[in-house]
């Protein structure tokens, strides 16, 4: 059996190969996302068709990493390449090649269809306490009913009780854009994309990220993960933006998210969506009454639900509806000239009088412009929405070296998107709800659909919307728009709400807080509180240690020592300059770790632990282990001692931070989840096997609660508890 140090020293060895490969299969893939045909192309430059076969030879289908794609997918995606291949012209003396591959592609899959056939074969190391995965089922949850009053607009509510970790409701983009120029991995020292952003690693319909884009034929920039994604994206939508990619950049992502969802939508539906709702049960003689208010129905995941989302006209600023409707005009004259209807928008169906607009000159004839002007009203309302409607889509990305023994995360939005039923929630600054978004297909091999209709059906973007509290019956279910409590003050949070969504938060956070900031003073409390909602300001007296208050006598103008035997004063100024000093020491540290590379002295670790070190140092004030500062200090340190290989020291550092995440954030946070998941990984690496296993329950519950049982971590927990309980 081998030891622990030779098992960790392979583990990152191996860590090493897998981002050196997908690095350098990034860089082999790089040729093919060039559209040009074979005759175009440099002498020395291999042809598309070489290129696919490169895209064959570099499937790493022997990888235990994250994010592995079920092998029948990766065989299907071979078997696709094969096929272009062929088709731009492989030379005709190596195609024996492809042949003998395309024959390796189909035994493999032949026997996961005989896994799929034989039930013992079925999840070989879930040991009973994993569930098959199959198709999601989008919409929402019996335990939720939806509501409407007209201060709050169309709600959920809990019809029933809801307990923690319950899921409320799956939903799809009807429509998602990537944000162009987005870096998957960000800061100084940072790994960066091969090509700079995340438009060029992911699939521009999907989202799934890919090492072999499949660009389109007719520009360079977009790029899918098949050619199955390819088609249904140029029916879909991007006929039309194929020659405006440089106008839409220029635009906007919301401008050309609004034109992808008009252009979903088709006539058909967008000629449904503006007829009157009529109540079916309504007895003849009351037929004149007024017709029932469309905004106030759900429509389940149809286009009439985004059509009527609330669009805020009469709120939106004059600037922000001139601009609206410049963009707007701009984009439907650069439509008119860019060729003839998509298929979606069918000219027989005739239109609403009120639809057709001024006979113009030249362009395509008068049936289309009057198509096409439709298409810019709606359009230019589904801009308006957005405004208050659009839902970021999140996922982890991360950072340091690329070849560092420790790496770190952090959240970026990826695309922007349009969600039918995710829209109904409205917003609180202390959320009953958490948020879990899934991009690309993880599928099991238990599916007997084609690999093409397996992607088709299942790939894409998700969010599934959990409980994240218990919910009584009757309680409005909830999410965070994004100023949150723990994070923010209430007057700041207030101000973002007003100028973005146009309404002043009552929620229960902003009612107890907002009474609390005004005794305290707002500016106080965001220099030196512990935010979340503690009265205290996690401040220290530097002489006896006791919690340093808000000074009543002097209020705006200082702090003095609880200890009434002390009474130890400090002055605003001076909280705020040593509150300076340590933030700057601590991004400097950061920075130093950041920057690292394998193979660099020593000196920029200890560098960075000295820089943490003296923001320890003795001085009028010190930290509490509550405060946030503090929690971001101790995380550092134990990066720091990490990169080192010192996981003892690394793990106790870590523990402190926890302490400080669990106050800023509670003690049922997806934040302590996720920094009680390091500290497991720190226990493990260091062979500490009580601590990690005393560890791994607490992270078990609080990632099922917040990301569902599916999740990559848990899976890494387990495989941690089973090599520690062998």
């Amino acid at each position: 059996m081998q030891g622990e140090g030779e098992l960790q020293l392979q583990d990152q060895r191996l860590h090493c190969s897998c981002s050196a490969l997908f690095t350098a299969v990034s860089l082999l893939c790089k040729p093919l996302c060039c559209s040009l045909p074979s005759a175009a192309l440099p002498a020395a430059a291999e042809p598309p068709a070489l290129n696919t076969e490169n895209r064959f030879l570099a499937d790493p289908t022997w990888l235990p990493g994250k994010n592995q794609e079920p092998r029948s997918r990766r065989k299907g995606d071979s078997l696709e390449d094969i096929d272009r291949a062929l088709k731009h012209g492989y030379p005709s003396h190596l195609s024996h090649k492809l042949e003998d591959r395309r024959a390796q592609c189909l035994r493999h899959l032949s026997v996961d269809q005989k896994g799929k056939d034989n039930p013992a074969s079925k999840n070989p190391t879930d040991g009973g306490k994993g569930t098959s995965v199959g198709p999601l089922s989008f919409g929402i949850c019996p335990q939720a009913v939806v509501g409407f009053s007209p201060e709050k607009g169309r709600h959920l509510v809990a019809a029933e009780s809801i307990a923690a970790g319950e899921v409320l409701l799956h939903d799809r983009p009807y429509s998602c854009v990537l944000i162009p120029g987005m870096e998957e991995v960000q800061g100084k020292g940072g790994r960066q994309d091969a090509e700079g952003g995340v438009e060029h690693r992911r699939c521009h319909r999907c989202l799934t990220e890919t090492l072999s884009p499949v660009p389109c034929e007719g520009c360079s920039y977009t790029r899918y993960c098949s050619t199955s994604c390819q088609r249904d994206a140029w029916e879909e939508h991007h006929q039309w933006e194929c020659s405006l990619g440089a106008d839409l950049m220029v635009m906007g992502v919301m401008s050309q998210l609004a034109l992808r969802v008009t252009l979903k939508a088709g006539l058909k539906n967008i000629q449904m969506a503006k007829e009157p709702i009529r109540n079916e049960h309504t007895e003849p003689e009351s037929r004149d009454s007024k017709p029932p208010d469309p905004c106030a129905s759900h429509y389940g995941d149809t286009y009439r639900s985004v059509f009527h989302l609330q669009h805020h006209l009469n709120r939106h600023s004059p600037c922000v509806r001139f601009l609206s409707a410049i963009t707007i005009a701009t984009l439907y004259l650069k439509l008119s000239k860019a060729g003839p209807p998509p298929a979606s928008w069918d000219l027989s169906r005739p239109l609403q009088a009120n639809s057709h607009p001024p006979d113009e000159e030249g362009g395509i004839g008068a049936a289309w412009n009057s198509e096409l002007w439709l298409m810019g009203s709606v359009v230019l309302r589904h801009m308006l929405q957005l405004r208050c409607n659009a839902q970021a889509i999140i996922t982890l990305q991360d950072t340091g070296a690329e070849n560092s023994p420790v790496q770190s995360s952090r959240e970026i939005r990826i695309a922007t998107a349009m969600f039918p039923t995710l829209s109904l929630l409205n917003h609180s600054c202390c959320p009953n709800t958490s948020l879990a978004f899934s991009t690309g297909t993880h599928l099991s091999a238990d599916f007997s659909e084609s690999v093409a209709e397996m992607r088709s059906k299942a790939s894409g973007v998700t969010v599934a919307v959990r409980a994240a509290k218990y919910i009584s019956p009757g309680q409005e279910i909830l999410h965070c728009y994004g100023p949150h409590s723990r994070r923010m003050a209430t007057q700041e949070r207030q101000r973002l709400l007003r100028e973005q969504y146009y309404f002043l938060c009552q929620c229960e956070a902003c009612t107890l807080q907002q009474q609390s900031e005004e005794e305290d003073g707002s500016e106080g409390r965001q220099q030196c509180s512990s935010v979340g909602g503690n009265p205290q300001s996690g401040l220290l007296c530097g002489k006896c240690k006791g919690s340093l208050n808000r000074s009543s006598e002097e209020r705006g103008k200082g702090f003095i020592c609880s200890q009434a035997s002390c009474g130890h004063c400090v002055a605003l100024s001076e909280v705020n300059q040593r509150l300076q000093e340590i933030k700057q020491d601590l991004k400097k540290a950061v920075d130093l770790m950041e920057r690292e590379r394998p193979g660099d002295s020593e000196k920029p670790k200890y560098e960075a632990l000295r820089l943490l070190r003296r923001t320890q140092s003795p001085s009028a004030l010190s930290l509490a282990e509550t405060h946030p500062l503090q929690g971001e200090l101790e995380d550092a340190t134990a990066r720091a001692y990490a990169t080192m290989g010192d996981w003892s020291n690394a793990a106790s550092h870590l523990e402190r931070s926890a302490v400080a995440i669990g106050n800023q954030y509670g003690k049922e946070s997806i934040e302590l989840g996720q920094q009680l998941f390091k500290l497991a990984q720190l226990h493990f690496n260091g062979g500490a096997r009580g601590p990690a296993l005393s560890v791994i329950p607490m992270v078990r519950k609080l990632l099922c609660l917040h990301c569902g049982p599916q999740c990559e971590e848990l899976q890494e927990l387990q495989a941690m508890e089973d090599c520690l309980t062998a």
